[in-house]
């Protein structure tokens, strides 16, 4: 089984090669710094060239770093650096990048692009963002699938490159070429890079489900598609492959809308019909469509919409019909949780619902959710409730719900707690399994992913479940492009906060960016997802929680925070003898 996430690296030494064109230039390096070069042969600015790790954000004005790169790698793995490049003269500098000495690796570059952040994340020292300094201003996120590159004059430019390496790849180190060519292809500049690769061999995580919320209302008001037309089938899939190229290995099925706000267009997959009152068809077309398409990306597990509103449980899920070509709401939105309006529809849709999933053999491989976010007091009260009609109407469901107050596990309410990272020690002190999520907060010294959270922080993701004993993990922004709680849409490229900072830090409300047939994956987003491979590599390696090389990370706001920790424990993972086949 091919393994789809990312990587592993630690700084080395690699030599440097200048290669000349057409035109004799003049070439210095400073030690341990960058390739600076004049081009075209004449005096005056420079441009210098550098290498980064897949840790380091470089700003439009960072200064330049170091060539020396060594990557260390498992089999069956992903591994990803950048290679980067400052003009420092007055006019543009077209340039492309390439990688020599990879055919094997499958080796992708993709050019940097910058997103605006206009303030920091509330309530947060400057020790815990990147960027002081450098920011407010542009921060590189979105990664955009081309090699070519147009650099303004004193601005920096970086190029993601990717490696995957197979699990049958030959141990042992070998020389790639980061290549810079520019003037129309007569000159170019290379940074070779020493990888070595180790004889273990990843193995597919297990025993840890991940979900992103995707939203398919996202993609058809992004993208101008009718509701559910094929263009949007067609959107939907590359979206899908994505998320599981990523280690979202649990599909979201939005068979119900689960947004407070009325839409107009709300995807809702489920086709129902209202003959007459507290009478109720169901159609599943759709909903039998995409499942067989998430099965065929390769999904096996289903997350199913929720039934109360979030929140509260105060009120019903919002559904839908269609009357005279509009879409409306089967009950007005102050509906009653447990009115008699909702417990009739509850009584037909739940045992079609247990029909469909039995005859398409997904029973066993779904969950199932009750409402978002519950807090305490009359919030406890009002699930009790809901959850009794589940228990007695549908037996079978396995409910999993994001609600941080230790009394949803300790009383059994539901049978998969979804605890915030801030509220997850209660229940890791009183030994209940359990999920965890972050999302708009925790802010400040808790993990998290915000456009200025540092990359040495969102790659603990991983290595903080593993360690802490999560179950699973949850997070509701994959592709939410609309303003909060609004059927209008931001400009990704321009908000990345759903038009509502500081209530939502930039960078919390989705991973990718939309591109021309599919999205455009972020720096955030690769780096979550080395963070799963790094997952999966302890579980490869047979690391218990309770190894004293875990020990720094002591809780969800407490742990190692640096590149230089993460790269001496990747090492010593990789290179940790074990008994097997797979050392």
């Amino acid at each position: 089984m091919r393994f789809d996430w990312h990587m592993i690296l630690r700084p080395g030494f690699v030599s440097l090669v200048l290669l000349l064109g057409q035109t004799l230039q003049a070439a210095m390096q400073s030690p341990g710094g960058p390739l600076v070069l004049e081009p075209d042969g004449k005096s005056g600015p420079a441009v210098a060239f550098w290498l980064e790790s897949s840790l380091k954000r470089v700003f439009p004005a960072s200064a330049p770093g170091t060539t020396n790169l060594h990557l260390l790698a498992a089999r069956n793995s992903r591994i990803a650096f950048q290679a980067c490049l400052r003009n420092r003269r007055v006019h543009p500098l077209s340039v492309e990048c390439s990688v020599a000495g990879a055919d094997d690796l499958q080796a992708t570059v993709r050019r940097v692009g910058y997103v605006p952040l206009l303030h920091f994340t509330t309530d947060t020292d400057a020790a815990e963002l990147d960027g002081a300094g450098l920011l407010p201003g542009l921060v590189p996120d979105p990664l955009f699938p081309e090699a070519k590159a147009s650099v303004a004059p004193w601005e920096n430019q970086s190029f993601w490159i990717t490696l995957t390496i197979p699990a049958d790849a030959r141990p042992g180190t070998r020389e790639l070429t980061a290549r810079y060519t520019f003037h129309n292809g007569k000159q170019r500049a290379e940074l070779p890079v020493r990888l070595e690769i180790v004889p273990r061999v990843i193995q597919p995580r297990h025993d840890f489900d991940v979900i992103h919320w995707w939203r398919g209302e996202a993609i058809w008001d992004y993208y101008k598609t009718g509701m559910f037309d094929e263009k949007w089938w067609q959107l939907t899939r590359a979206y899908l492959a994505d998320m599981l190229a990523h280690g979202s290995d649990v599909v979201y099925v939005p068979i119900f809308f689960n947004r407070r706000e009325t839409f107009q267009r709300p995807c809702q997959l489920l086709g129902i019909t209202s003959p007459q009152p507290d009478v109720y068809q169901f159609d599943w077309a759709q909903v039998k469509r995409f499942t067989d398409m998430a099965k065929d990306v390769g999904f096996r597990k289903f997350e199913w919409s929720h039934l109360w509103i979030y929140w509260g449980v105060e009120n019903p899920i919002r559904a839908y019909t269609q009357r005279d070509g509009k879409w409306v709401m089967l009950w007005p939105p102050d509906t009653k949780a447990t009115s008699d309006t909702y417990l009739a529809f509850l009584k037909q849709f739940l045992p079609a619902f247990h029909r469909f999933l039995t005859e398409e053999n997904l029973l066993a491989a779904s969950y199932f959710h009750l409402s978002d976010e519950p807090s305490g007091g009359q919030h406890i009260e009002n699930y009790k409730r809901a959850r009794k009609v589940l228990r007695e109407l549908a037996p079978w469901m396995k409910v999993m719900d994001a609600l941080s107050d230790v009394r949803y596990g300790r009383e059994g309410l539901t049978d998969i707690p979804i605890p915030i990272v801030s509220s997850a020690q209660a229940y890791i002190d009183e030994k209940i399994p359990h999920w965890v999520y972050y999302c708009c907060a925790p802010q400040g010294p808790w993990l998290n992913r915000f456009l200025d959270t540092p990359l040495p922080k969102v790659r603990m993701s991983g290595w903080l479940f593993y360690r802490l004993g999560a179950k699973g993990f949850l997070h509701w922004g994959y592709n939410y492009w609309h303003k909060i709680e609004q059927e209008v849409m931001t400009d990704p490229f321009t908000d990345a906060s759903a038009a509502a900072w500081p209530m939502i830090p930039y960078g919390d409300p989705f991973m990718v960016y939309p591109g021309e047939a599919g999205p455009i994956d972020s720096i955030r987003w690769e780096v979550f997802a080395e963070s799963l491979q790094d997952y999966a590599l302890l579980q490869s390696a047979g690391i218990r929680p309770d190894d004293p090389l875990l020990a720094p990370l002591k809780t969800y706001a407490d742990f190692p925070k640096t590149e230089e920790w993460l790269r001496s424990a990747t090492e010593a993972v990789l290179k940790r003898p074990a008994a097997g086949k797979n050392p």
